[in-house]
């Protein structure tokens, strides 16, 4: 670097929300984990809304019951209700919720190739927490 140089270059952003780009609103329906993993669930195939409590681990009958109506809300599930008795209810993924399925497994996968380095990173900064100052 020159003696006169002081300025410090930024790379370019490949995302603004100087505007409302939009993502805020994503990220309300997808920002809790339930909304994700329903969508994960469904994206293998129509599920009965007992078979969907059962595969994702912990989730409230309530918490499930909110998660779809927000998910068909949006465009996202869609869900059928059967004439019979009791009356049984499936949901499944519609394409724009398939759609989705693919930016969910790109984060997966993100999420497993860094995963070594994101528990190397917490060791190290609870080290450092740890220490007295």
């Amino acid at each position: 670097m020159s003696v006169g140089h002081t300025g410090t270059t930024t790379p370019e952003p490949l995302l603004s929300c100087d505007d409302d780009c939009g993502i805020r609103d994503v990220l309300d329906r997808l920002g809790d984990k339930w909304s994700v993993l329903v969508v994960v669930e469904l994206g293998a195939g129509r599920r009965r809304f007992k078979e969907l409590q059962r595969a994702v681990d912990g989730i409230s009958q309530r918490m499930l019951t909110l998660t779809v109506r927000r998910l068909e809300r949006d465009g996202l599930v869609t869900r059928t209700v059967h004439a019979t008795v009791p009356p049984q209810v499936d949901y499944e993924l519609t394409d724009l919720g398939h759609s989705l399925t693919r930016l969910v497994k790109g984060l997966a996968d993100w999420s497993l190739a860094h995963r070594p380095r994101i528990e190397a990173a917490r060791r190290e900064w609870d080290a450092k927490a740890d220490m007295p100052s």
